[in-house]
This record gives structure tokens, sequence and C-alpha cells, in this order.
């Protein structure tokens, strides 16, 4: 299948991103995720999927998942490349707060064209990465994943350099920016609590995050990061 004479709706659009970003995180899109993510009811989830698949672009297995084809997943990093470029024109040039860009970009990724992308990547300097550190794919479809892992795997009496946020929802974002838990910044995990939530040191002050909260935070041990 030719990737480029596919054509796809807004709606499946948001379909392959949030695929894509399941499958990288996980695995795979199980419905029940994709409901959640989507905020759709399982039923609709299914009969998109269903068009998905008839148009090459994913493949559902039963008790599995869904995964991208190799043409679903090129659409869904064009998807993505756009929503996090959007993501910095809104920060850079708009000076939204990094907690409230993620909604007003999944509707302006549709209308940024390949004419409009190429200057507006120009104007903002060709970054690497959207505003929650997550590096933007290529103009090819490639991606410049840094070795990271989860806070929650740090020891204790570790320090690390956070990377990037997989969590967009506004309230987390600035819970986040609260705790001065962002992006550069470097933390130490001084304990790890029966409970499952992390006591770290930021900046010489001490706060605890649940672990859904931690779960999202990517950092790069402190002895592997140059230049921090």
């Amino acid at each position: 299948m030719n990737t480029e004479e596919t054509t796809v709706t807004n709606q499946a659009e948001e379909y392959l991103e949030a695929i894509y970003r399941l499958e990288n995180k996980v695995g795979s899109a199980r419905t029940m995720d994709l409901s959640r993510k989507l905020g759709v009811v399982p039923g609709s989830i299914t009969n998109t999927i269903e068009n998905l698949e008839k148009k090459g672009l994913v493949i559902h297995e039963p008790y599995k998942g869904v995964k991208l084809t190799d043409s679903g997943r090129k659409i869904a990093s064009s998807i993505l490349r756009r929503h996090r470029l959007a993501e910095r024109l809104l920060t850079d040039f708009l000076h939204l707060d990094w907690s409230e860009v993620h909604d007003p970009a999944c509707k302006l990724e549709h209308a940024l064209s390949p004419e409009i992308l190429k200057p507006l990547e120009k104007a903002l300097g060709h970054p690497k990465r959207c505003p929650h550190g997550n590096p933007i794919p290529t103009n090819c479809g490639g991606i410049l994943e840094e070795k990271t892992i989860v806070l929650t795997e740090l020891d204790a009496k570790t320090s690390g350099v956070i990377i990037k946020i997989t969590e967009e929802k506004t309230e987390t974002l600035k819970q986040l920016t609260k705790l001065k838990l962002t992006p550069g910044q470097t933390v130490q995990v001084e304990q790890v609590n029966p409970t499952g939530s992390v006591t770290l040191q930021v900046r010489s002050q001490k706060c605890t995050i649940e672990p859904n909260v931690a779960s999202v935070i990517y950092v790069k041990k402190s002895e592997e990061t140059v230049g921090n």
C-alpha cells in the first residue's frame, strides 16, 4: 500500500496517534485503553478499528490488542510530528503554559499541511522535542529516543535528570510544575515507600509523589547524562 494514497479522517488520525502512543508504551493498544484515552465508548472503538484494518493501517488480534502496520505507523508518526510542533508553536510563540497545549494541539495538528510545516519548523528553530520532552519525529518518520528509565526504576539515593513526561493531562502537568518536576531538572530518589509512592529531593526540597505520577516521568541517570 502506498501511504501517500491513503486518506483518513481527523477521527481516524486521532485513533492512529493514540495507538502509536500506547503501542510504544506497552506494546499494543487494547480496546479499553483506547476508550479511556480517546474518551469514547468501546463499541465506537471497535467500528473504527475495523475500518482502519480494512485500509491496512492496523492489525487487530483478539485478546492481544491493536498494532499499527508499517503504513499505519508512517501516518501516525506524521500526525505526532504535527502535534508536537503545534505544541511548540503554542508554547514558544503564543506563550501558553505547557500544561494547556495538548488539547489545542490536537485540533491544530489536522490543519498543518506539509507546505506550512516546513516553514513552521524553521521559525521554531528546528526543535528536537516537544515542551514535555518527547522527541519530535523527523519528516521521514524517524524518531530519536534517548536512553531513559521510568523514575520508579531509580534506586534510593540515586539521582537522575528528567528527560520527558509522557502524560499530557493538564492537572498532572500543573502538579509537576508546582513540584518543579520538569524536563532538565535533576532529582534524587530519597525513598521508595511500601505503598509505591516515591519521596524525592528537588532543589533542596523534598516531595512525595504517587506511583501513577512517578510512572510518567522518564529520567536519565546522572552518571549517564552528558552536559548536565
